[in-house]
């Protein structure tokens, strides 16, 4: 395993101490407080007490007042409506969230999701055209749409009106649509700018509610959906995302909609659900319909109101992301011993990777992988038709965008961001690519940037453990995400103790204890270790670590028990 270098996160000792003064907590809770910016009692307040109230008013955001009143003529003169969303679960959230809610008002109602591999992402003419053909007269546009000008001139000329929710970055200009509803574009006083695509439908539909005096639960029935958006699309865990995830949360937890259930069914998921549960057992599976077949299957199951049906659209999800698990662990398999056998790989600052038949829905995920292996920035490609089609992925850092855009004459279309990018190119252009590419990283990247970090909150001892109200505090910082990330705690001289096991020769199941003066203040505590297992020797030799980890609650059969999740450990010389 590559070594990681251990980063204490900074924060300030006044802030620290005016907290524990006013809060009187232990100072390790101000400690992970005030790493949150988080400076004063009334701050601490809304952040251990969120409510409803709290979020912003819809009609805040440039372009609203113009959303609702078109909205509202489409109702009133029986207009056909086209919901038409991103094939991901941002995407297909938003699509079930606007249909949940409109459908209680207006019969004229469809949606449209494109097909990933023959429409790419965002509005398609192909989509547009479907529209045209149906009768459709307004298209809402939700997780897509700011930078698509010609798409919605094309469909201005074909007498179709579009409202825009969407929340990424545009450019100067924006669509000539009827509405754009994006909180970053310029001119926009909402004072929250980090909603999911879902969220940016989600407030739509609060300022309707809101204009047309309904009831509020109309609004608070959606936050299933808009959670499991917020949670995937790895938005900031901050602000009004964080009040809307944790009421969204606690609704699932409590009803949830049939197809949610039926998805967490299938994934063996525990109650009470946490955020993990959402990423890692319901993400993967809406994502997979549009990663492998057609994502409308995904907001077909999001839609499903009968138990039966709901169990049956989950398992053609669950059989989806089945599939779409042994194409990525077999490609990432290939990947990996095509690296290893380029001569001198080490030395190279870059993976580029290409597989003729490697398909095309998880090469976003490969790229991950290599990256998580290698540490270094990562292309991995395959053969669509003539072309040749490709994901990248970066480490932390490095803008692999730029980077791309330097070899952008060599290419058919590329986009993306700092840390992930999507290209096409002509196949006589690989090789030149995968050098001009590797000399490009090579000039820019620095070796901190290789060097792979793990940024630590705070060092415990296992003293703490012991002790109820830390867990009962701890588990308030939650619900958990990006600039709220789960706390990573830092313990020393530990030992494994009899009861260590290694599973499936990769992972380590640990019952450990920290050597303290005093043994009753260190209790004996359960760990797991992915994809740690190289460590076992040393392990059962009794050789003592330092450990990184975090807290969380381990739920079987209605008990619960804290878990320690290790993120790395480094043993003593």
């Amino acid at each position: 395993m590559i070594e990681k270098q251990w980063i204490d996160i900074d924060a300030s000792e006044k802030i620290i101490n005016h907290l524990q003064e006013t809060l009187k907590i232990h100072p390790i809770f101000c400690q992970l407080l005030a790493q949150r910016g988080i400076t004063n009692y009334d701050e601490a307040k809304l952040f251990f007490r969120p409510e409803l109230t709290h979020l912003h008013d819809p009609f805040l955001m440039k372009g609203m007042e113009k959303a609702v009143i078109r909205l509202e003529k489409a109702i009133q003169n029986q207009e056909k409506i086209l919901l038409y969303g991103d094939y991901d679960v941002d995407g297909t959230t938003s699509v079930a969230l606007m249909y949940s809610f409109l459908k209680n008002h207006h019969i004229n109602l469809d949606y449209y999701i494109p097909h990933r591999h023959k429409e790419g992402y965002g509005i398609s003419y192909q989509g547009i055209d479907y529209a045209a053909e149906n009768g459709f007269s307004l298209v809402i546009a939700m997780d897509c749409g700011i930078k698509a000008m010609d798409k919605i001139d094309y469909a201005k000329a074909k007498n179709i009106d579009f409202i825009i929710c969407d929340h990424h970055l545009p450019d100067t200009k924006v669509p000539d649509a009827v509405a754009v509803l994006d909180p970053k574009q310029v001119g926009c006083k909402y004072p929250y700018k980090e909603l999911s695509g879902c969220g940016v439908a989600f407030k739509l539909v609060q300022a309707y509610v809101q204009k047309n005096n309904l009831d509020f639960k109309e609004v608070t029935d959606l936050l299933d959906l808009l959670m499991v958006s917020i949670a995937c699309d790895i938005v900031p865990m901050t602000g009004e995302n964080r009040v809307l995830a944790y009421f969204g949360l606690q609704h699932l937890n409590d009803y949830g909609r049939e197809g949610l259930r039926a998805l967490i069914a299938m994934a063996n998921r525990s109650y009470p659900l946490s955020i993990s549960d959402v990423v890692f057992g319901i993400g993967p599976m809406i994502n997979a319909a549009g990663r492998l077949s057609d994502a409308k299957n995904a907001v077909k199951l999001l839609l499903s109101e009968d138990k039966t049906e709901a169990r049956d659209n989950a398992e053609k999800l669950k059989h989806e992301n089945t599939k779409r698990k042994t194409f990525e662990q077999g490609i990432t398999a290939e990947a990996i011993e095509q690296f290893k056998a380029v001569p001198n790989w080490q030395a190279l600052k870059t993976v580029v990777l290409y597989g003729e038949y490697w398909h095309k829905g998880v090469l976003g995920i490969v790229a991950s992988r290599m990256v998580e292996t290698f540490h270094r920035p990562a292309v991995i490609l395959s053969k669509s038709e003539d072309k040749i089609v490709g994901s990248a992925r970066s480490v932390h850092g490095f803008d692999v965008h730029d980077a791309i855009k330097e070899c952008e004459d060599l290419l058919i279309n590329f986009g993306g961001h700092k840390y992930a990018a999507g290209m096409t190119m002509p196949l006589e252009n690989l090789d030149i690519f995968k050098q001009r590419f590797e000399k490009i990283v090579s000039e820019r990247i620095t070796e901190d940037d290789l060097t792979p970090k793990m940024k630590v909150s705070a060092n415990l001892d296992f003293s703490y453990l012991k002790h109820d109200r830390f867990w009962k505090i701890l588990k308030q910082f939650a619900p958990f995400g990006p600039q709220n990330m789960r706390p990573v705690f830092r313990t020393s001289n530990i030992v494994a103790v009899d009861g260590s096991k290694l599973l499936k020769e990769k992972h380590l199941k640990l019952k450990i204890k920290q050597n303290l003066e005093n043994e009753e203040k260190s209790p004996i505590r359960d760990a797991i270790a992915f994809n740690m297992g190289e460590y076992y020797p040393h392990i059962q030799n009794g050789q003592p670590f330092e450990l990184c980890y975090t807290i969380e609650a381990n739920n079987w059969k209605g008990r619960s028990t804290l878990q320690l999740m290790v993120k790395d450990l480094k043993f003593y010389e």
